[in-house]
């Protein structure tokens, strides 16, 4: 339990404390915590880790090395991997007093935790996300912001409600390339933007690397049919009885499907590859449109509106196939100028698997175009790869500037200054991307209020805005 300090910062909260101290380390001497040296532990943001698979051990390695973060508390449904978070945290600490928890419910009910790292399936997103807010929690959770838009929105109300801080794992916006290629496209160096490619991946990968072993076996049970993928194997065939297995023992299969729909376990529908199947996740579109889509809005300063018109199409496996996510498809959207203050209406193309359209963000304009992935940066003007950034005299709109995804919200916590993709920015930018695979799912464009977020005399498309919850589940 971390200590308050006494003396004229006695009265003051354990926030309000982080707050006044993060204020204060901008006039204080080198010699101080703010420059150097670890501080003392009534000055650390206590953190709770949520999730150990993909994205949990990178963000908590990097919070880690933040000397002002204390890193208390590790959460995981699985034993093995709470095993390998305690281990990686109480290592890195030099002591044993990280504690490890199987449910999330008893690390937030901690008073001595600031803020949580939350990087769980998207199925999960709104339901620890709600609950962390209305704890007090100061938030940083992975993209997309949730598995629909209506439980977006309640993660939005939950964290203006609660005044907590919250940061999107969008950390494009924290890399310089990107930064600089939106700051040219605000500033109008390429002119009026028309139209916006957002190039994202197509198919299924395998980030656990357990097709192989599982076609394996396929293939030794002597099927009629050749198996290459999960995207063929079905329920009622022999591919699928050999793929439903029992959970492996310290694995709470029951508590991770949680709110979806009760399902076979199938090894290649859990860990990092649930994105490939609508029950958990939504595929390469979702998986991406935080990224690409979040740094196309952040250019043409579209973070706080949407598109007006969606229209997706897309292919699809089987829908009740193991792995059942569009391998290939596109998005057409048509932002309304009269909607987004912009002076023309823009159009935005989202592509996965379109050879017209390359991976990243490309702004198209009167005047000229800018594209930026994670590894390329090209535009019509030469001039401008050579920048490190936009020159002084030519950039009158300066956007936020955060040079580490992690550290930017540590520091919005003691300022209690929005980090650079807060919670609005990150339920804007997902939006294209959940309206164009319900677009694909009722095969035809739909009418978008952007001011109510509602859509427009569909109310088939209307009920995929949300999802029924198994029992006993529950969004705050």
């Amino acid at each position: 339990m971390n200590s308050f300090p006494h003396g004229p910062l006695a009265s003051l909260n354990r926030r309000q404390f982080l707050a006044a101290a993060g204020a204060a380390a901008v006039t204080l001497p080198r010699t101080t915590w703010a420059w150097g040296g670890r501080p003392p532990a009534s000055e650390r943001i206590t953190l709770g880790v949520i999730g150990w698979g993909m994205m949990g051990p990178s963000n908590t390695n990097a919070f880690l090395e933040q000397p002002d973060c204390q890193v208390v508390a590790a959460c995981d449904l699985e034993s093995k991997h709470l095993q390998e978070a305690l281990d990686t945290i109480n290592q890195h600490n030099g002591n044993s007093d990280c504690k490890g928890y199987h449910d999330y419910r008893e690390l937030l009910a901690r008073n001595d935790i600031d803020a949580v790292m939350i990087a769980i399936p998207d199925h999960w997103h709104a339901i620890v996300a709600t609950e962390a807010a209305n704890r007090k929690k100061d938030i940083y959770g992975e993209k997309p912001l949730a598995r629909t838009i209506a439980e977006q929105q309640a993660i939005v109300k939950a964290v203006e409600k609660n005044s907590v801080i919250w940061q999107t794992g969008s950390w494009q916006r924290s890399q310089a390339s990107f930064h600089k290629a939106a700051e040219i496209v605000r500033n109008g160096l390429i002119g009026t933007v028309t139209h916006v490619e957002v190039g994202l991946p197509e198919g299924h990968h395998d980030f656990a690397g357990n097709v192989p072993e599982l076609m394996k076996r396929v293939a030794q049970a002597a099927l009629p049919d050749v198996i290459n993928s999960p995207a063929q194997i079905v329920p009622g065939t022999r591919a699928w009885d050999v793929s439903v297995t029992e959970p492996p023992a310290g694995f709470d299969f029951n508590t991770w499907i949680g709110p979806s729909r009760m399902e076979p376990y199938i090894e290649l529908r859990v860990h990092q590859n649930w994105r490939w199947n609508y029950n958990t996740g939504a595929g390469q579109l979702m998986d991406w449109i935080g990224h690409h889509g979040d740094i196309a809005h952040w250019g043409l300063g579209f973070d706080s509106c949407g598109p007006s018109e969606v229209e997706g199409f897309g292919d699809f496996p089987p829908a009740n196939a193991v792995w059942n996510t569009a391998t290939r498809y596109t998005v057409n959207c048509l932002y309304r100028k009269e909607v987004t203050g912009y002076p023309v209406d823009v159009k935005m193309t989202i592509a996965g698997g379109s050879p017209a359209i390359q991976m990243g963000t490309k702004w198209i304009g009167t005047d000229g175009w800018v594209w930026v992935d994670r590894g390329g940066f090209d535009a019509s003007n030469p001039e401008w790869r050579k920048w490190k950034s936009v020159p002084e005299n030519l950039c009158k709109v300066q956007l936020t500037v955060s040079k580490e995804h992690r550290r930017n919200f540590l520091d919005s916590v003691k300022s209690r200054k929005p980090t650079i993709t807060p919670v609005q920015v990150a339920h804007h930018s997902t939006i294209p991307g959940h309206l164009g695979l319900i677009s694909m799912l009722v095969g035809r464009k739909l009418h978008w209020d952007v001011a109510k977020e509602e859509i427009l005399n569909d109310p088939q498309a209307t009920e995929l805005l949300s999802r029924p919850y198994r029992e006993p589940y529950k969004l705050a």
